[in-house]
């Protein structure tokens, strides 16, 4: 599947030939803190069918596998875009959130789930609104 993307700013523009049942979450806290969120959503990618317009600034962390990850994002807005080996990466790991067709891909795997936040099950329970409109929460007592 082709699939196409940008950084929120649009400094940064990539396209990249995935496989979609290959998508997955990944709840480690890693992923938790550099998304900003409980996961990560992402696909991977063999790096020669990765194509990207635009200069990512890439910061190499110490992965919780012992692994060295060079995180790419754009350096203007921050936008994560894709990860990998930090010396000779054959794959790149996708930050979905920042492709278009990503409500088209769903995850067929969950890793690091011993970190999963234990109320991600109940969120459909939870109310919500289509757009921002206020929702109304007990306040603490």
């Amino acid at each position: 599947m082709l699939i196409d993307g940008a950084c929120h700013c649009g400094a940064i523009r990539f396209s990249a030939e995935i496989d979609p049942s290959k998508v997955m979450l990944c709840h480690c806290t890693d992923c938790q803190v550099l998304s900003g969120s409980p996961f990560r959503h992402v696909v991977p990618a063999p790096v020669e069918k990765l194509s990207v317009a635009g200069n990512p600034k890439t910061y190499v962390k110490l992965a919780q596998s012992g692994n060295r990850r060079a995180q790419s994002f754009c350096a203007e807005c921050g936008t994560p875009i894709y990860s990998a080996a930090a010396e000779n990466p054959t794959w790149v790991s996708i930050r979905l959130g920042c492709v278009r067709q990503r409500a088209q891909l769903k995850p067929a795997a969950q890793i690091w789930q011993h970190s999963a936040l234990p109320w991600l099950a109940e969120l459909s329970s939870v109310p919500g609104s289509p757009e921002q409109q206020a929702i109304s929460v007990a306040a603490p007592r």
